[in-house]
Parts: structure tokens; sequence; C-alpha cells
């Protein structure tokens, strides 16, 4: 008699879970009350919308009020189903991630560095280390054996290193930026550059990534060859000051907590982020929803999803520094940002540096990233029509990031 394999267990995403479902519930199960401000012409509180409720108002008063009714009804539990199947269908998916992580080089408490070189990869090719997010793991640059930044490189005439930062243990829960910049980021790098032969390394930061990684170039201009950001944020005030001002105030009721734990707990990061857009959630799995199975879309999705709410915490004291002093209080656009005692000052780099400032950026604006561009002396600028993360695994990624990418690498190594 055959054994049939233990079922996968269920997915707790996306993260958090009930507010994602009471958004999404609120804007469905209020339809019927918005039918009624149709109706009475209730104030408008969106004037650039106008023309369009007046219109749709018009349409409605053409219809039968109990019909009208019943088809909102129908329609609204029609959308509430296809949320929750696409939703289900999520956290049921069958896939686990497709690649396994290249043994460690080298390895410091939760800190691991990544080789992505492999056979193929020629002995000249330019070593170049890419420096993730500490709030997000850094697989998002090796997502999956189809949308992987790293193993593409490699096999492309790169050979990529990934600083995996990993989960705060109780060491790092103790740790500041300049811990991580002055002490972790500036020790693997020196390793980088020894597995490499010595050789001076492309230094590669993605969206917070960047700005330590600005502050490792600054520290250690002898051991990297160019700087890349991507998506970086530098002017927190340049887009929406009031919005960077609220982020910050997001942090105050989670004091008790991260003076209790001593870290930022992954759903209040969670739901700082869900806060850019509280209807993503009812939008994508809607969409999740009707994607063919078998499709490779289906397992694109699942993949993103699944780093999406793969989230680790952040250590209390460097969340004060990264939402009160970088968000509340702009230090890094003032020139006010200490990285062991010594401002981090774009304008000290030397080095050739290209900053990528995706066009459609709703994470980090592009006024904020545009501003670093225009700190570093002699930057180049690239504004990919593209966001934050589709920057790095949609399907346009390829071709207007990745092999640009590897031959500015190559041309500045």
């Amino acid at each position: 008699m055959s054994r049939r394999s233990p079922p996968h267990p269920r997915r707790q995403g996306p993260r958090p879970l009930g507010l994602h479902l009471a958004a999404s519930l609120t804007v469905l199960l209020s339809s019927p009350a918005g039918l009624q401000s149709l109706r009475s012409a209730s104030p408008r509180w969106r004037p650039e919308l106008a023309e369009r409720a007046a219109a749709l108002a018009r349409d409605a008063a053409s219809v039968p009020a109990d019909a009208l009714a019943r088809e909102v009804d129908r329609e609204m539990r029609r959308r509430l189903d296809r949320f929750l199947t696409g939703l289900e269908r999520y956290r049921h998916h069958p896939y686990r991630r497709d690649v396994a992580d290249p043994e460690p080089l080298w390895q410091e408490g939760s800190a691991r560095l990544l080789d992505y070189g492999t056979a193929e990869t020629p002995a000249d090719a330019p070593p170049v280390l890419f420096v993730p997010s500490l709030v997000n793991r850094g697989y998002i640059l090796d997502l999956s054996a189809r949308k992987s930044l790293v193993r593409w490189l490699a096999g492309n005439g790169v050979r990529p290193f990934l600083l995996d930062w990993g989960a705060p243990g109780p060491l790092e829960r103790g740790f500041t930026l300049t811990d991580i910049v002055a002490g972790r980021l500036c020790r693997a790098t020196v390793a980088a550059s020894k597995a490499a032969g010595g050789r001076k390394l492309g230094l590669v930061g993605y969206c917070m990534g960047g700005l330590l990684a600005l502050g490792a170039a600054q520290r250690q201009p002898e051991c990297f060859a160019n700087l890349v950001a991507l998506a970086t944020p530098w002017d927190f005030h340049a887009d929406d000051k009031p919005g960077a001002l609220r982020t910050a105030a997001f942090l105050g009721p989670f004091e008790p907590t991260m003076r209790l734990l001593g870290e930022l707990p992954v759903d209040a990061i969670q739901t700082l982020f869900a806060q850019l857009d509280p209807q993503l959630a009812l939008k994508k799995f809607s969409r999740f929803a009707l994607l063919p199975e078998g499709s490779p879309e289906v397992e694109d999705f699942v993949a993103l999803e699944d780093w999406l709410n793969d989230g680790i915490t952040l250590p209390s004291a460097i969340a004060r520094e990264c939402l009160g002093a970088w968000y509340g209080q702009n230090e890094t656009g003032r020139g006010c940002w200490l990285v062991a005692g010594r401002p981090v000052e774009p304008r000290e780099v030397e080095l050739p540096t290209l900053v990528v400032v995706p066009a459609k950026d709703r994470i980090v604006p592009p006024a904020s990233a545009n501003a670093l561009a225009d700190a570093v002396p002699r930057a180049e600028r690239w504004t990919p029509s593209l966001g934050h993360i589709g920057m790095i695994v949609s399907g346009g990624a390829e071709q207007r990031v990745w092999t640009p990418l590897r031959d500015w690498l190559v041309a500045h190594a």
C-alpha cells in the first residue's frame, strides 16, 4: 500500500492576514452603503472624480432601485468569492522555492556571504558584492530558477556575492546601523575581496541596502571598483514630507513591544507596507484567482508572494534610526546621518556610480532616489519604466535592468 506524502503546510500570509482580510472586506461589504451615497449625491471628497460620479449617478437613476440593489449585491458577492478563492489558492499552492542557497564562504552571527560564481563563470569575471535591505530577505535577488538576478549574472560574465543578513538573533538585536555598516558589511567586504583574489569589488545596494552600501563605499573606497544604488532612497522628504512623518509616527505605538523584545515584529513592518495601498491584497489575489493553472505566472506569483511574507524582524535601535531618523528627521537628505560618528556624504564618493531610479516605484518615491543621483558627483542615472520589485523580477527586468547592469559592471570593473 503506497503512503501519501504529507500535504504542504498552509501559508501564514499574506501577512498580517487579519489586516488584509479586514481591509478587503470593508471595501467590498460597503458597496450597498456606497450605492445609497451615490443616490443621495453626498459630498465628494475626490474632486477629480466628480464628472465620473455624476455620470454614474445618472446611469443609476435610470434603473429601478430594487433591481440595481440586487445587481450590486450580486457583484459584491462575486468579487468577494473571487478574492477569497485567490487567497486560498495561494495559501494551499504546492510550490516551494526551487533553488538552494550556495554554501556560505563567510559567516558571522546571522549574516552569511554567498558566492554565486560557478564553474562556468569566467576566471576574469568582475566580482560584485550585492547588499540587500535589512527589512526583507536578500533572496529577492535569487527568487527562483526563473527569476534570479544573481544566477543570471553568474552565467553572463559576472561573479556575484550576496550578503544575506539573516534574521536577527540575540546578538543582532542590540545592533545599530553602525554595527551593520562599519562592522558586518565591512568585514564581509574583506571576505569577498579575499575570495576574489584581492580584486576590487563592484558594490550593488538594493533599496535600503543602497544606503548601507554608500556608507561602506565611503569607509572602504580602496576595496571597490564602482557603486550601484538600485531604488535607493536619500531625501525622505523630497516627495511627500507629511507621509514620511506619518511613517515615523507609526513607530510610537510599538515602543513598548520593541523595549520588551528588542526588535520590531514582522507583522508591524508588514502593516507599514500595507498602508502604501490598502487595497493591494484585494486586487492582486482577485487577479491571481483567474490565472490558468500550470502557467508560469502562477508560480511566479507564489514565489514573489512567499518572499513578501517571509519577512524578518528589525532590531529596535535600527528601527528607530530608519523610521525616526530617516523618515522623521530626514537625516540622510540633510547630511546628518552618522556611521561610527562620521557623516555619510554622497559628495565624497569618487567611485564610478550608477543610480537606478525605477519610474514606477511606489515604495521609494523617484524624487527621493533622484536626490541621491543629484548628490553623488558625476553619477550616472537610469530611470527604467518599472516598479520597485519589478526592476528585479518582472518580465521586463532582464532586458531593461539585468543586461544593461551587467554591461555597466563589466565596463567599470
